[in-house]
């Protein structure tokens, strides 16, 4: 199994509940919403980069070159950004879509 298969598992339903969230939430807060994960999409995808460039040159890890694409940032295999992907796409959305749940529930 490739890299990209194994990040298939998370990203996929990582896409289908933050689509769900991005449908749930109307108008100005969809824009807030899709704004401030992009902004938290940046950070993480920079802190990934430079952390595991280090991590990876220190040899802390590597990975087996026949189940990698080829394609990286630095050392950093293009594989290694899906991780931080899924959690910028998934945790805001389960927030969102949590919190509306909580916000009909109360009157």
């Amino acid at each position: 199994m490739t890299y990209w298969a194994l990040n298939a598992v998370f990203l996929l339903p990582a896409l289908a509940v933050g689509l769900a969230a991005a449908v749930a939430l109307g108008g100005r807060r969809r824009k807030a919403a899709l704004a401030a994960a992009g902004c938290a999409a940046v950070v993480v995808l920079v802190l990934t980069a430079v952390f595991d460039n280090i991590m990876i040159a220190a040899g802390l890890f590597s990975y087996a070159p026949g189940l990698i694409s080829g394609l990286s940032v630095g050392l950093a295999p293009l594989e290694d950004f899906a991780y931080p992907v899924a959690a910028v796409l998934l945790l805001p959305a389960l927030w969102m879509l949590l919190g509306e749940r909580r916000r009909k529930r109360q009157p």
